[in-house]
């Protein structure tokens, strides 16, 4: 092999070497899904709101506070940008929760109870103090 061609192989090993080793580097990683969103949860009681029966039910709810509040088994339990909360008492953190952990008595509260009502509910009038729609119950989305 002469001097010349063993140049050439040199700088060809090169080449492709290195265009090897960079397409080797050059990976793409690609991530689907669905970003997490994370739902704030209602603001914290201060105090032990005035509560009145629902007419009806088992189950309280708070009319003078601005979001949904329901007090049902010693619990106080909301439903705030359509998820679940449930607090032990006033002053504690709400927790999520997921519908099926919430009871059927709270859920069944009528819409005409909710302070802001419930994206499922919207343009429902109705179904308005009637309780929950047959369908809705039985998915558990009230």
């Amino acid at each position: 092999m002469s001097r010349h061609s063993w140049w050439i192989s040199v700088i060809a090993g090169l080449i492709v070497g290195i265009s090897l080793g960079t397409a080797g580097a050059g990976d793409v990683n690609i991530n689907i899904g669905a970003p997490a969103v994370v739902v704030p949860p209602p603001p914290i009681l201060t105090v032990q709101p005035n509560v009145m029966v629902v007419p009806g039910s088992p189950v309280y709810t708070a009319p003078q506070v601005e979001f949904n509040v329901f007090l049902f088994g010693g619990k106080y339990w909301s439903h705030h940008n359509d998820v679940w909360f449930v607090a032990p008492r006033p002053g504690a953190r709400w927790t999520r929760v997921a519908v099926t952990a919430v009871p059927h008595e709270v859920r069944a509260v009528p819409v005409t109870y909710y302070k802001v009502k419930p994206k499922h509910a919207k343009g429902m009038k109705e179904h308005e103090g009637r309780g929950c729609p047959p369908g809705l119950a039985k998915q558990g989305r009230c």
